[in-house]
């Protein structure tokens, strides 16, 4: 007994230490949060700080507290409507003087988010603001976005690399068949390239037509926005050859930057912070580059974009379409219809915009919120559409419950079919000897079989629903779009369209950003004043929420080293090949997604995590075969 006695009583000791380490971590932790305020320096007036260190993205994704409070990097994001809306209150504001766009750790967004912030400063300029931006390097993204501001500035160290939409893929017949993995493709159509890694080692001629032609499209579109933005800028010349420029230059990239007129001033921080000063105010003297600036965040939070009192509620579809619940940044079917079904009951609702920036994800969940936007449009409140950067596949599945469809010309919508994979590996244990038997009762019994591989039947029944998923997409667009089935399967069977073709074939009514969708069901709701003002119908951060997202001050992985983010670029391919692969692989049967559209952010942040310990298992994998 004594001896138990003492064990119990180290136990015990065992337990105390750890509460007492566990509540300095969270105290700790919490006193870290209360002490990091956005706005205990942000000026009053002077200078608007668009700092922006981290992504632009349609519904950023909840910060993970567990991070926080054990002192883990959080990553920024900032939703493109609260931009823009900072951005044009501060051009109507005579406390605002100019407005310092800092790019210095901007990890990029969609094309069409950058193109609508884009036009946002050039509403600030023409309002009088001056407006300034400064980087270490410019890549595509970021220049985008620095090519409307009035002065372009670049550290004597940095540079500006433009690589252009495209990269290579990833195909795994190969590696499938060295494991002795079977992947039980189901699919309708030529353009459904997502299951094209798992069944060949190179792209498929359709497959390589569409894609060339929608990086093409998105080029033009980049080069367009870019070129009139600063027409006086070699842009052409300087991306075909840098190296050119750069040699003449004598292998100064900041010099051959402003030679080709890219950029306005070399200079750095300090620099900067003078030229601000000089713009907005002096700042803390015994600070260098210190300006008199008036924070994002302070700005943000006493010019809000969402009204409680509108009319017009704005739902947002953001992210991988899951089923049941998810997080802010990802779909999940339950949350959005929740979240649509609790301001219809609570708020006195005139109009509806759905905000879609999503590459699609399960046929079920993106059914579920199909219904749930048509039920709001059969009791007569008028549904207008706003596609975001991406709204494809079941994205796009969404779209059709709508009166009328907006878009952007970089939007990458269509993607209209669907397909399955499910893996077996009797290859796999044949080869490491391990047999695999069993009885059953029916043809389906045990199906599918990913020891044995799938009966003909199974193979059949899936194929079917495949089929009968796809016609119902078909018929769902031919209904909405007023286009007869036939034409629907010409354009459909998977492809991908930019949103300049996806309007000159009928896929999308007309151009417009989410404000012009607003101002759509406006019209349409006969809304003036106030009333015309939107409402966000989503679940509002807590407390703790915002302390958390004060915290986050940027990716700690983006580097402003210009180079070091050209390199990160194959990485980034590879972890999210890979986490598509763990997606499809764990997944719905049946999926309408869009594999060949660009990430939204908040799923490229979780490639990384999700592809990890794919990662780790493939070359377990490899090493043992």
């Amino acid at each position: 007994m004594k001896f138990a006695g003492k064990i119990w009583r180290l136990l015990v000791g065992v337990k105390d230490v750890f509460v007492l380490l566990f509540m300095l971590m969270f105290f700790g932790g919490l006193y870290a949060l209360l002490s990091t305020s956005p706005y205990k320096d942000s000026a009053r007036d002077g200078v608007l700080r668009l700092d922006l260190a981290g992504a632009i993205v349609e519904q950023p994704a909840e910060q993970d507290p567990l991070a926080a409070l054990g002192g883990g990097s959080l990553t920024r994001e900032y939703r493109v409507a609260e931009v823009i809306h900072a951005i044009d209150t501060a051009a109507s504001s005579d406390r605002i003087r100019a407005i310092a766009l800092d790019l210095d750790i901007f990890t990029g967004g969609g094309q069409t988010a950058i193109a609508n912030v884009g036009e946002a400063l050039d509403r600030a300029r023409r309002a009088g603001k001056r407006v300034v931006a400064f980087s270490t390097g410019y890549g595509d993204d970021s220049y985008q976005l620095a090519a409307h501001a009035d002065e372009v500035w670049l550290d004597p160290l940095g540079a500006v690399i433009v690589a252009g939409p495209g990269g290579t893929n990833l195909y795994y017949a190969g590696l499938l068949e060295r494991l002795g993995v079977t992947a039980n493709v189901y699919r309708v159509g030529a353009f459904k390239s997502a299951v094209e890694p798992y069944t060949r080692s190179d792209m498929s001629p359709e497959a390589r037509a569409n894609a060339q032609a929608l990086v093409d499209a998105l080029w033009g579109t980049w080069r367009q926005d870019v070129g009139q933005a600063r027409p006086r800028a070699q842009l052409a010349a300087y991306v075909q050859d840098p190296a050119r420029f750069i040699q003449a230059a004598n292998g100064d990239m900041a010099r051959a930057a402003l030679n080709a007129r890219l950029v306005d001033r070399i200079g750095d921080r300090a620099a900067f912070g003078r030229r601000m000063a000089e713009l907005g105010g002096a700042g803390n003297e015994r600070v260098p580059g210190s300006y008199r600036a008036v924070h994002y965040d302070a700005w943000v939070d006493e010019h809000r974009v969402s009204e409680a009192s509108g009319r017009i509620g704005v739902l947002t579809v953001a992210g991988t379409i899951v089923d049941g619940r998810a997080a802010l940044g990802t779909a999940g079917a339950e949350t959005v219809v929740e979240n649509l079904e609790e301001g219809l009951r609570e708020r006195d609702l005139r109009a509806l915009v759905v905000r879609v920036d999503s590459p699609g994800g399960s046929t079920l969940a993106s059914e579920r919120i199909r219904r749930a936007i048509q039920s709001v449009r059969e009791r007569g409140i008028p549904v207008v559409i706003s596609m975001g950067s991406v709204a494809a596949s079941g994205g796009y599945w969404i779209a059709t419950a709508g009166d009328v469809i907006l878009a952007e010309p970089s939007t990458i919508t269509g993607s209209i079919g669907v397909f399955g994979v499910l893996p077996s590996f009797e290859g796999t244990l044949r080869r490491i000897g391990v047999g695999a038997d069993g009885v059953g009762t029916t043809p389906l019994s045990g199906q599918p079989d990913l020891f044995r591989g799938p009966n003909a039947q199974t193979d059949r029944l899936l194929q079917m629903g495949v089929d009968s998923t796809y016609r119902r997409f078909v018929w769902l667009v031919s209904r909405a779009r007023n286009l007869a089935p036939q034409r629907v399967h010409e354009i459909g069977q998977g492809r991908v369209w930019d949103g300049g073709a996806a309007r000159q074939l009928g896929l999308v009514d007309r151009f417009g950003s989410l404000d012009d969708a607003i101002a759509e069901a406006a019209r349409r709701a006969s809304l003036e004043g106030g009333d015309a003002r939107p409402v966000y119908l989503e679940k509002e951060p807590g407390f703790l929420a915002e302390l958390f997202r004060n915290m986050a001050q940027g990716d700690s992985q983006a580097s402003r080293d210009p180079f070091a983010r050209l390199a990160r670029r194959p990485e980034a391919m590879l972890e999210r090949a890979l986490a598509d692969a763990q997606a499809l692989l764990a997944g719905p049967a049946i999926q309408a997604r869009c594999l060949e559209c660009p990430m939204p952010a908040p799923v490229r942040r979780a490639t990384a995590h999700a592809s990890q310990g794919l990662i780790e298992r493939l070359l377990a994998w490899v090493w043992r075969g």
